[in-house]
């Protein structure tokens, strides 16, 4: 019988499973028909990044979000669904109806509501659309057209810091600079305005906006607070230092500067202070998002708060199951996490309408290990923004062809060992890159000296950036002569401008 049962073993093969997107979608429908959301919602992320061209997917996910109270990332599920999915799914238009009705934007609720109802007048939920609006007839009877411009200054806001998350630069400074000048006098736009400027390199610009809002608007928190950011990232120690002194005297009553006072804090390493706003946050009940758990568990791990901090980490993954291995008693300071960390922010930019954000987004796919994943997806090959440029840039990646094209990967893979993880700030440098390199591919420029082409992006950003760095520190960094970096310099000077 022993032998038998060695015999069976030893024919019998070893078949591995696999789970597919499919597999985990269906755990995720039973866990949302038992109501458990939490669990509905890891499962249906886990399917939509084993497969993010499907609709169905994602739309359960955003129906999952709802239940969860995240409007705003149903809505961005929902909207990525009509933009790039599947347009003709009109379902979506109900259910982004019913989010902007419960975050009282009822204008726009107004809009998909009569979109649904125009686009599947035999639908399966055209009598709740119709009581939805009969509803809404009733929320805004009497209110002011005034209402409405302030629910699309409030949307216009929440596009840009979308924009500003997802590291598309240029195309938030041109919403901002809209808002700014139709609202000359809301700050916070001009806030994030200042952000954008400084994350693509322009700090001379990004700083006399901040001047400017604290002329007009002395006090500015939100101002005071980015000054302390933009000082900490240029290692400015003793502006930092005053800085974090004066903002120390500051005792916020809003809920809104209190999170960006303790967030301020954390992100420039005064753990005490950013814990005593957190933490005070988390007591009066506030619901914050991923980074408000994220800042809260290291702020309180770092100052001597560990069993707290262990159980906010739970929260943190279950908002982002992927900062899993990020905890704060592994590390000895908050991980930057660069956008190469995820493939969603590859997708996202690949969308731009700049198409250096695009290769930015192809190099991205490159160091990630996502070339055959990304390439191969349906949100891929029906991009219609996609030029001969970056086709020809994935067809380089993939089949390992000869071209300049390889040059412009090794000089951004030099960039890479110097800047990585690519963070906000550090994405400047490598946008700033392809936007040369696009200029350098109109024309037959010599790219075999990466050293010295790498060397020279770097000195100009740094001076982008109003950093004080020479040209022989920076020659000496990458082992070329001051003579070569200096003509190197003007070269990128050229084709930047």
């Amino acid at each position: 019988m022993v032998k038998d049962a060695k015999a069976r073993i030893q024919k019998g093969k070893v078949l591995s499973f696999v789970p597919t997107g499919e597999y985990y979608f269906t755990k995720g429908i039973k866990a949302y028909h038992r109501r458990d959301f939490k669990k509905a919602k890891k499962y249906l992320v886990r399917a939509m990044q084993l497969e993010p061209g499907e609709p169905m997917i994602t739309c359960q996910l955003a129906i999952v979000s709802t239940e969860l109270g995240e409007f705003e990332n149903s809505n961005r599920l929902l909207h990525l669904i009509l933009e790039d999915l599947d347009e003709e799914m009109a379902e979506c238009h109900y259910f982004l109806a019913n989010n902007y009705a419960h975050m009282g934007f009822f204008k726009d609720a107004y809009h998909h509501a009569n979109m649904y109802l125009e686009l599947d007048s035999n639908g399966d939920f055209i009598e709740d659309t119709e009581d939805l609006l009969e509803l809404l007839s009733f929320e805004t009877e009497g209110l002011e057209e005034e209402f409405y411009e302030q629910d699309d200054l409030i949307i216009k806001q929440e596009q840009a810091r979308d924009l500003l998350e997802s590291g598309y630069f240029p195309k938030a400074i041109e919403l901002l600079k809209d808002v700014v000048e139709t609202y000359p006098e809301y700050w916070s736009a001009y806030n994030n305005l200042a952000l954008a400027y400084f994350y693509l390199g322009k700090t001379k610009k990004a700083e006399s906006i901040l001047d400017d809002v604290l002329v007009r608007n002395p006090g500015n928190l939100h101002a005071l607070c980015n000054r302390l950011v933009f000082a900490h990232y240029q290692k400015k120690t003793k502006a930092v230092s005053g800085l974090k002194e004066s903002l120390k005297k500051i005792q916020p009553m809003l809920i809104d500067h209190q999170y960006k006072l303790g967030t301020t804090f954390a992100l420039v390493g005064e753990y005490e202070s950013a814990y005593f706003w957190l933490k005070k946050l988390y007591k009066n009940g506030f619901e914050g998002d991923g980074p408000f758990y994220y800042w809260l568990a290291y702020s309180a791990y770092f100052s001597s708060h560990e069993n707290f901090a262990r159980s906010i980490w739970k929260v943190v993954l279950q908002h982002n199951p992927d900062k899993e291995g990020f905890e704060p008693w592994n590390h000895e300071k908050p991980i930057a996490h660069g956008f190469e960390d995820h493939a969603g922010s590859i997708y996202q930019k690949l969308d731009s309408d700049y198409i250096e954000e695009r290769l930015f987004a192809i190099f991205l796919a490159s160091i990630l290990g996502k070339v055959g994943e990304v390439f191969i997806s349906k949100r891929f090959y029906e991009n219609q923004k996609l030029t001969t440029l970056e086709k020809n840039y994935v067809s380089f990646l993939k089949t390992g062809t000869p071209s300049h094209l390889e040059e412009a990967q090794e000089i951004a893979e030099v960039l890479y060992k110097n800047y990585n993880p690519i963070g906000i700030v550090e994405s400047g440098l490598f946008l700033m890159w392809f936007s040369v390199f696009v200029e350098i591919s109109k024309s037959k420029v010599n790219l075999s000296n990466k050293l010295a082409w790498a060397g020279a992006m770097e000195y100009v950003w740094y001076k982008a950036s109003n950093e004080k760095v020479s040209q022989q520190e920076i020659a000496k960094r990458y082992a070329i002569s001051p003579a070569t970096i200096g003509k190197y310099v003007k070269l990128v000077q050229k084709y930047l401008k």
